[in-house]
């Protein structure tokens, strides 16, 4: 019989843990797991889904408002969160991840720009723990870059296919954003083409 090791063990629990605690993104979740959330009934639920794309994180927060009270809204986030953009989210973007408080808000905003999700992790693990980072890393994304992004950072987009990442590559060199609104756009709606768009930036 082979034997597996603790530390395989380990890893296999670790990464379903993972899955498990994963954020659910409000422009993509269905609406059986919507109405699965605390605190979220049908009627929030349809209005959760009506109210796409959320190009903010402000903008569900806007939505959920009208039904939660603060502290109900910070419990939904611990589950269903539309990520921020580490460079250009506003503070009040910032606030609204669980567990933050102005002072790390402050630091997240410090080392701006970043360059990479690893810069993140080294920086905003000056002041808090390893699984505090990769709690906090949930919540954010750095802008891919239209022109040079490798295709694994493609792929990172919520919701990107490799045949639309196939596209993004497709037309390259992007002259600016309009050019990339209207090739994308001959293959997704208007909204879906907004959604992309807040994931992406011209070198």
């Amino acid at each position: 019989m082979r034997r597996i090791s603790v530390l395989t063990v380990f890893l296999v629990f670790a990464h379903a843990a993972l899955a498990e605690t994963a954020l659910l993104n409000p422009n993509l979740a269905t609406t059986s797991e919507l109405a699965g959330l605390g605190h979220v009934d049908s009627a929030l639920a349809e209005s959760i889904e009506a109210n796409r794309p959320y190009l903010a994180a402000t903008d569900l927060d806007g939505v959920l408002a009208e039904s939660l009270s603060t502290d109900q809204r910070g419990d939904v986030y611990g589950a269903l969160f539309r990520p921020i953009n580490l460079n250009t989210a506003s503070e009040a973007e910032i606030m609204l991840i669980p567990g933050m408080s102005k002072r790390m808000a402050h630091e997240f905003e410090e080392y701006r720009p970043y360059e990479s999700i690893e810069q993140f992790r080294r920086e905003i693990g000056k002041y808090v723990d390893d699984e505090e980072v990769a709690r906090l890393e949930q919540y954010v994304f750095i802008p891919v870059s239209l022109n040079s992004a490798s295709r694994e950072q493609i792929m990172t987009i919520p919701g990107m296919s490799k045949r639309m990442a196939h596209e993004f590559e497709e037309y390259r060199p992007y002259g600016d954003i309009e050019q990339f609104r209207r090739e994308i756009g001959k293959y997704v709606d208007a909204e879906e083409v907004a959604r992309l768009e807040s994931y992406v930036t011209l070198d």
